[in-house]
Protein backbone atom coordinates (compact mmCIF):
# COMPACT_ATOMS: atom_id res chain seq x y z
CA UNK A 1 0.00 0.00 0.00
CA UNK A 2 1.21 3.47 -0.98
CA UNK A 3 -0.01 6.47 1.75
CA UNK A 4 -0.68 9.95 0.63
CA UNK A 5 2.58 11.29 0.50
CA UNK A 6 3.60 8.44 -1.43
CA UNK A 7 6.20 6.69 1.27
CA UNK A 8 5.39 2.97 1.22
CA UNK A 9 3.38 1.36 4.28
CA UNK A 10 3.60 -1.76 6.06
CA UNK A 11 0.45 -3.40 5.17
CA UNK A 12 -2.28 -3.67 7.61
CA UNK A 13 -3.72 -6.71 8.93
CA UNK A 14 -7.14 -7.06 8.34
CA UNK A 15 -9.49 -9.84 10.20
CA UNK A 16 -12.57 -10.66 8.45
CA UNK A 17 -15.03 -13.11 10.55
CA UNK A 18 -18.16 -14.80 9.27
CA UNK A 19 -20.67 -16.56 11.31
CA UNK A 20 -22.57 -19.07 9.69
CA UNK A 21 -24.99 -22.10 10.64
CA UNK A 22 -26.49 -24.35 7.70
CA UNK A 23 -25.21 -22.62 5.35
CA UNK A 24 -24.93 -24.97 2.27
CA UNK A 25 -27.53 -22.18 -0.16
CA UNK A 26 -25.45 -18.92 0.44
CA UNK A 27 -22.38 -19.41 1.86
CA UNK A 28 -19.68 -19.88 -1.28
CA UNK A 29 -21.07 -16.67 -2.71
CA UNK A 30 -19.40 -15.27 0.66
CA UNK A 31 -16.20 -17.23 0.22
CA UNK A 32 -15.59 -16.12 -3.10
CA UNK A 33 -16.02 -12.41 -1.95
CA UNK A 34 -12.69 -13.15 0.49
CA UNK A 35 -11.01 -15.28 -1.78
CA UNK A 36 -10.72 -12.55 -4.56
CA UNK A 37 -10.37 -9.70 -2.42
CA UNK A 38 -7.15 -6.90 -4.09
CA UNK A 39 -6.00 -6.92 -0.59
CA UNK A 40 -3.98 -9.62 0.58
CA UNK A 41 -2.75 -9.19 4.20
CA UNK A 42 -6.41 -10.59 5.58
CA UNK A 43 -7.32 -13.04 8.38
CA UNK A 44 -10.31 -15.21 7.58
CA UNK A 45 -11.99 -16.46 10.41
CA UNK A 46 -15.29 -18.51 9.92
CA UNK A 47 -17.48 -19.32 13.27
CA UNK A 48 -19.72 -22.54 12.39
CA UNK A 49 -22.73 -22.85 14.99
CA UNK A 50 -22.19 -26.71 14.21
CA UNK A 51 -24.06 -27.17 11.22
CA UNK A 52 -25.40 -30.22 9.84
CA UNK A 53 -25.59 -29.58 6.39
CA UNK A 54 -23.29 -29.20 3.49
CA UNK A 55 -22.07 -25.86 4.98
CA UNK A 56 -18.74 -27.84 5.93
CA UNK A 57 -18.37 -29.51 2.93
CA UNK A 58 -18.22 -26.33 1.10
CA UNK A 59 -15.98 -24.30 3.08
CA UNK A 60 -13.47 -27.66 3.03
CA UNK A 61 -13.38 -27.53 -0.78
CA UNK A 62 -12.60 -23.36 -0.59
CA UNK A 63 -9.50 -23.81 1.94
CA UNK A 64 -7.12 -24.02 -0.61
CA UNK A 65 -7.67 -20.67 -2.03
CA UNK A 66 -9.15 -18.77 1.25
CA UNK A 67 -6.22 -16.39 2.96
CA UNK A 68 -3.42 -18.32 4.47
CA UNK A 69 -3.88 -16.90 7.88
CA UNK A 70 -7.72 -18.94 8.10
CA UNK A 71 -8.93 -20.67 10.97
CA UNK A 72 -12.45 -22.16 10.96
CA UNK A 73 -14.25 -23.18 14.62
CA UNK A 74 -17.60 -25.52 14.14
CA UNK A 75 -19.41 -25.65 18.15
CA UNK A 76 -22.90 -24.89 18.84
CA UNK A 77 -23.24 -21.60 20.04
CA UNK A 78 -25.63 -18.71 21.80
CA UNK A 79 -26.74 -17.28 18.28
CA UNK A 80 -24.91 -15.12 15.85
CA UNK A 81 -23.66 -12.61 18.02
CA UNK A 82 -21.85 -15.22 20.40
CA UNK A 83 -20.32 -16.52 17.20
CA UNK A 84 -19.52 -12.61 16.05
CA UNK A 85 -18.12 -12.22 19.93
CA UNK A 86 -16.16 -15.33 19.45
CA UNK A 87 -14.38 -13.99 16.46
CA UNK A 88 -13.68 -11.01 17.41
CA UNK A 89 -11.81 -12.70 20.18
CA UNK A 90 -10.05 -14.99 17.80
CA UNK A 91 -8.96 -12.01 15.40
CA UNK A 92 -5.42 -10.55 14.82
CA UNK A 93 -6.26 -7.73 12.76
CA UNK A 94 -5.50 -4.42 13.42
CA UNK A 95 -9.11 -3.91 11.66
CA UNK A 96 -12.39 -6.53 12.17
CA UNK A 97 -15.17 -6.66 9.27
CA UNK A 98 -17.98 -9.28 9.95
CA UNK A 99 -19.65 -10.59 6.62
CA UNK A 100 -22.39 -12.99 7.29
CA UNK A 101 -22.94 -16.03 5.21
CA UNK A 102 -25.85 -14.70 3.12
CA UNK A 103 -24.27 -11.37 2.22
CA UNK A 104 -20.94 -10.81 0.64
CA UNK A 105 -18.58 -7.50 -0.14
CA UNK A 106 -17.26 -6.51 -3.05
CA UNK A 107 -13.69 -7.38 -4.38
CA UNK A 108 -12.01 -4.34 -3.32
CA UNK A 109 -13.81 -3.72 -0.36
CA UNK A 110 -10.71 -4.13 2.24
CA UNK A 111 -8.66 -2.31 0.22
CA UNK A 112 -10.87 0.76 0.05
CA UNK A 113 -11.42 0.40 4.04
CA UNK A 114 -7.74 0.27 4.97
CA UNK A 115 -7.47 3.40 2.25
CA UNK A 116 -9.91 5.27 4.66
CA UNK A 117 -8.17 3.65 7.83
CA UNK A 118 -6.41 6.82 9.65
CA UNK A 119 -4.33 4.72 11.99
CA UNK A 120 -6.51 5.73 15.21
CA UNK A 121 -7.15 3.77 18.42
CA UNK A 122 -10.85 3.56 18.08
CA UNK A 123 -12.23 4.20 14.27
CA UNK A 124 -14.90 2.72 12.72
CA UNK A 125 -15.29 2.48 8.67
CA UNK A 126 -18.18 1.97 6.97
CA UNK A 127 -19.54 2.53 3.59
CA UNK A 128 -22.69 1.98 1.16
CA UNK A 129 -24.21 -1.22 1.62
CA UNK A 130 -26.22 -2.69 -2.01
CA UNK A 131 -29.20 -4.62 -0.78
CA UNK A 132 -31.21 -7.17 -2.21
CA UNK A 133 -35.00 -8.93 -1.80
CA UNK A 134 -35.77 -11.81 -3.31
CA UNK A 135 -32.66 -11.88 -5.58
CA UNK A 136 -33.22 -8.69 -7.21
CA UNK A 137 -31.25 -5.16 -6.27
CA UNK A 138 -33.32 -3.28 -4.43
CA UNK A 139 -31.51 -0.41 -3.04
CA UNK A 140 -28.31 1.78 -2.64
CA UNK A 141 -27.69 3.64 0.15
CA UNK A 142 -25.57 4.97 3.06
CA UNK A 143 -27.15 5.96 6.98
CA UNK A 144 -24.53 8.51 8.25
CA UNK A 145 -23.30 8.01 11.25
CA UNK A 146 -24.24 11.86 12.65
CA UNK A 147 -28.14 9.77 12.75
CA UNK A 148 -27.22 6.89 14.83
CA UNK A 149 -29.79 7.74 17.33
CA UNK A 150 -32.46 8.00 14.27
CA UNK A 151 -31.13 5.45 12.32
CA UNK A 152 -28.77 2.39 12.07
CA UNK A 153 -25.67 2.80 9.89
CA UNK A 154 -24.88 -0.20 7.31
CA UNK A 155 -23.44 -2.46 9.77
CA UNK A 156 -22.50 -5.34 6.97
CA UNK A 157 -20.26 -2.83 5.71
CA UNK A 158 -18.44 -1.50 8.98
CA UNK A 159 -14.56 -2.40 10.18
CA UNK A 160 -14.15 -2.04 13.16
CA UNK A 161 -10.48 -1.33 15.15
CA UNK A 162 -9.60 -4.44 17.48
CA UNK A 163 -8.60 -1.65 20.35
CA UNK A 164 -12.33 -0.12 20.21
CA UNK A 165 -13.78 -4.21 21.13
CA UNK A 166 -11.17 -4.31 23.66
CA UNK A 167 -12.01 -1.15 25.26
CA UNK A 168 -15.49 -0.58 25.01
CA UNK A 169 -17.36 -4.36 24.45
CA UNK A 170 -18.60 -6.67 22.17
CA UNK A 171 -21.88 -7.70 21.43
CA UNK A 172 -24.52 -7.67 23.98
CA UNK A 173 -26.06 -10.97 24.35
CA UNK A 174 -29.40 -10.50 25.81
CA UNK A 175 -30.53 -9.01 22.34
CA UNK A 176 -31.36 -11.46 19.63
CA UNK A 177 -31.90 -9.29 16.78
CA UNK A 178 -30.30 -5.70 17.23
CA UNK A 179 -27.26 -5.69 19.25
CA UNK A 180 -25.33 -4.21 16.58
CA UNK A 181 -27.55 -1.33 16.70
CA UNK A 182 -26.69 -1.59 20.71
CA UNK A 183 -23.00 -1.34 19.93
CA UNK A 184 -23.06 0.83 17.32
CA UNK A 185 -24.79 3.52 19.87
CA UNK A 186 -22.79 2.46 22.53
CA UNK A 187 -19.41 3.45 20.66
CA UNK A 188 -21.26 7.01 19.52
CA UNK A 189 -21.54 7.90 22.78
CA UNK A 190 -17.89 7.42 23.98
CA UNK A 191 -17.31 10.53 21.70
CA UNK A 192 -13.95 9.08 21.16
CA UNK A 193 -14.48 6.83 18.09
CA UNK A 194 -13.91 8.47 14.75
CA UNK A 195 -17.11 6.83 12.65
CA UNK A 196 -15.69 7.40 8.58
CA UNK A 197 -17.94 6.84 5.98
CA UNK A 198 -16.48 5.71 2.53
CA UNK A 199 -19.00 6.84 -0.45
CA UNK A 200 -18.20 3.26 -1.95
CA UNK A 201 -20.37 -0.02 -2.15
CA UNK A 202 -18.50 -2.39 0.27
CA UNK A 203 -21.14 -5.02 1.01
CA UNK A 204 -24.26 -6.58 -0.29
CA UNK A 205 -27.02 -7.49 2.46
CA UNK A 206 -29.89 -10.24 1.86
CA UNK A 207 -33.05 -9.04 3.42
CA UNK A 208 -35.02 -11.16 5.33
CA UNK A 209 -33.19 -11.57 8.44
CA UNK A 210 -34.60 -11.59 11.72
CA UNK A 211 -33.56 -7.89 12.15
CA UNK A 212 -36.16 -7.35 9.98
CA UNK A 213 -38.79 -9.24 11.97
CA UNK A 214 -41.22 -8.39 14.85
CA UNK A 215 -38.64 -8.93 17.27
CA UNK A 216 -36.01 -6.93 15.48
CA UNK A 217 -38.53 -4.06 15.80
CA UNK A 218 -39.41 -3.94 19.41
CA UNK A 219 -35.38 -5.02 20.49
CA UNK A 220 -34.62 -1.73 18.19
CA UNK A 221 -37.18 0.50 20.37
CA UNK A 222 -35.91 -1.09 23.65
CA UNK A 223 -32.46 -0.27 22.49
CA UNK A 224 -33.40 3.59 21.50
CA UNK A 225 -34.84 4.23 24.73
CA UNK A 226 -32.16 3.10 26.68
CA UNK A 227 -30.18 5.66 24.67
CA UNK A 228 -32.50 8.20 25.28
CA UNK A 229 -33.34 8.29 21.72
CA UNK A 230 -37.28 8.26 21.95
CA UNK A 231 -39.73 8.68 25.22
CA UNK A 232 -41.38 5.99 26.80
CA UNK A 233 -44.43 6.77 25.22
CA UNK A 234 -42.91 6.45 21.72
CA UNK A 235 -41.21 3.13 23.11
CA UNK A 236 -44.89 1.99 24.45
CA UNK A 237 -46.43 2.63 21.22
CA UNK A 238 -43.61 0.58 19.22
CA UNK A 239 -44.31 -2.04 21.14
CA UNK A 240 -47.53 -2.25 20.79
CA UNK A 241 -47.99 -1.66 17.47
CA UNK A 242 -45.17 -4.70 16.64
CA UNK A 243 -47.30 -7.10 18.90
CA UNK A 244 -50.50 -6.38 17.13
CA UNK A 245 -48.74 -6.92 13.51
CA UNK A 246 -47.72 -9.88 14.95
CA UNK A 247 -50.26 -11.48 16.30
CA UNK A 248 -52.04 -10.72 13.10
CA UNK A 249 -50.31 -12.21 11.04
CA UNK A 250 -50.02 -15.30 12.49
Amino acid sequence: MIDKAGQIMCEIMVSIITPCYNSEKTIEKTLECVENQTYANIEYIIIDGGSSDGTLEIIERHRNKLPEKFRLISESDSGIYDAMNKGICLAKGQLIGIINSDDWYEYDTVEQVVKNYNNEKYQVIYGMQRTYENGREKSIFINNHEFLPKQMITHSTCFVTKSAYEDFGVFDLKYRSSADLDLMLRFYETKKITFTPVLKILANFQLGGMSGSQIGVRETAQIRYKYGCISKRRYCFVVLKSCVNQLLHR
